[in-house]
């Protein structure tokens, strides 16, 4: 088969599409015919080599896919060869063939094409993990999302809304602002002219927001903080505006707040198999229904990475960037 590689990490170009070994599942496993996969930012971070996959998992970058089932690994039952599926992966996205544990297996939800469908596992289960599972957002409450035109913010705009919170977000320029108003944001903040702190405070009667998703880490802690509700939570998913941040506790405290800090790709597997779990019950019937829906900016062939890449480090995309197999493309 296939597959980007990174032979020495550095800018976009470092992507190369090579020819390298089949995958084979193993026990427990399937065999994906990939038809698209999707870009995250740790993908970006894996190609300068800051980021390498755990122990044992595909060295080629992507974190989700979707495609159809072409072999089933020993132990394997509920699933069919040809079944048209997506998945939560921790590695290995960027080929034409991926080898899934079946605890990472979705099926293509009922009303999304196979290819768009690459834009989901990976942020329906940041989004449910972090602020549903982890930070417990509850009908009514305030939740504040840093930057909301990206794939995680609107899916977590969407989500939110589904559930009967309120949202407010972040984002660069009224143009992203305008994207996400359209999918529900209730309070727009433009990150580049506005003190988010004192908009949301003023937004919300000087409460706060109840739960943060954030993705800036160390750059927006102190702010984060200030901007918390009295019994706020704080969950940091993301590290663009670096690693080591000051934790005001006395302010902490006094909010009887919490700070939580997850990344999904390193989850041990039973972990993952409890959230891809909890995304099947409670997002898809959403995605079903018409109530939420993946947000794709542009597809692009899979051998255009490299184009990807430079669309998510410029900024320039509303949602997600979805990558093409050579099989979709000839689909």
């Amino acid at each position: 088969m296939h597959a980007i590689t990174i032979p020495e990490p550095g800018g976009p170009e470092a992507l190369v599409w090579a020819e390298v070994p089949d995958p084979e599942p193993g026990e427990g496993e399937v065999l994906v015919d990939v038809a698209a996969s999707a870009v995250n930012r740790a993908d970006l971070l894996q190609r300068q080599g800051f980021y390498d996959p755990p122990p044992g998992v595909s060295p080629y970058p992507g974190l989700e896919c979707s495609g159809r089932i072409a072999a089933l690994g020993p132990g394997v039952s509920g699933w069919t060869v040809g079944d048209e599926v997506c998945a939560l992966l921790s590695g290995g996205g960027y080929a034409e063939k991926v080898t899934v544990p079946i605890g990472q297996l979705l099926p293509v939800p009922e009303g999304v094409d196979l290819v768009t469908a690459a834009a989901l596992p990976e942020v329906a289960c940041t989004v449910w993990s972090n602020v549903f599972m982890m930070a417990h957002l509850r009908p009514g409450e305030t939740l504040l999302v840093h930057g909301g035109a990206s794939g995680i913010g609107t899916m977590a705009i969407q989500l939110a809304k589904a559930v009967g919170a309120k949202v407010a977000v972040t984002a660069g320029g009224q143009e992203k602002l305008r994207r996400c108003a359209e999918l529900g944001a209730d309070i727009l903040i433009d990150y580049r002219e506005q003190d988010f702190v004192e908009e949301i405070r003023a937004a919300t009667a000087g409460a706060g927001a109840d739960v943060i998703l954030d993705i800036i880490g160390a750059k927006y802690l102190d702010r984060n903080v200030r901007a918390l509700a009295v019994n706020g939570r704080l969950a940091v998913i993301g590290l663009q505006g670096g690693v080591k941040g000051e934790l005001n506790l006395g302010a902490l405290l006094g909010k009887r707040a919490a700070v939580m800090a997850t990344s999904l790709r390193g989850r041990p597997m039973h972990e993952k198999t409890t959230i891809v779990a909890a995304v099947r019950e409670h997002v898809w019937p959403l995605l079903a229904g018409g109530t939420v829906r993946a947000v794709v900016d542009r597809t692009l062939p899979m051998t255009e990475a490299s184009e990807a890449h430079r669309a998510l480090e410029e900024s320039t995309h509303v949602g997600k960037v979805v990558l093409l197999a050579p099989s979709a493309q000839k689909a």
